[in-house]
């Protein structure tokens, strides 16, 4: 299967914040780093939710170890991360939990929904664009009350990270930005 231009976008973006100290690889710090500071985003989530999440930012670290280590040198390269998006079965269910653990974290209270105060704290302490982040939750629909489904982000994810997908809500988060 041939990643459509936007898939890749998504996983060159995704890379660029993964690797939080700059030095263009990905580490288990730079996931430690990472997980410290989304769970620091809503501070009113429970502590069973922060810690799924952090649990879930360290198996995301371990399939990509596992799975995308070519060389065996401990550390993911651009090159090497590339392949995620070429063979996301891989990676189905590192995903699926990380979007699991995202998604919820981003709830609470615990009534399924995801508001945006909450959202763009969550999006933003990865590292996306705020114009973008505002631009992604809107294309989530949100009701009236300014939130979105847990589900609908969790389901978002999952579809940022298939290679066929294009014209995605999470092809937002990469509008504006150059490659």
């Amino acid at each position: 299967m041939t990643p459509t231009s936007e898939a890749t976008d998504r996983v060159q973006l995704v890379f660029s914040l993964f690797d939080a100290d700059g030095n263009g690889y990905l580490e288990q710090a730079d996931f430690d780093l990472m997980g410290d500071r989304v769970v620091a985003a809503v501070p009113a989530a429970d502590d069973a939710v922060k810690e799924r999440l952090s649990a879930s930012f360290g198996r995301y670290w371990d399939t990509l170890l596992t799975e995308l280590d070519a060389n065996g040198d401990g550390r993911i390269s651009p090159e090497e991360f590339t392949s995620v998006v070429l063979n996301p079965q891989r990676f189905d269910s590192a995903v699926d939990e990380f979007a699991e653990a995202l998604a919820a974290m981003g709830d609470p209270e615990g009534d399924g929904l995801v508001a945006r105060p909450e959202f763009v704290a969550l999006m933003l302490a990865i590292g996306f664009e705020r114009r973008n982040v505002d631009t992604l939750f809107d294309a989530f629909g949100p009701d009236e009350g300014d939130r979105i489904r847990v589900a609908t982000w969790a389901d978002g994810i999952r579809d940022y990270y298939r290679p066929e997908k294009s014209g995605i809500p999470g092809d937002h988060l990469t509008a504006g930005l150059s490659g």
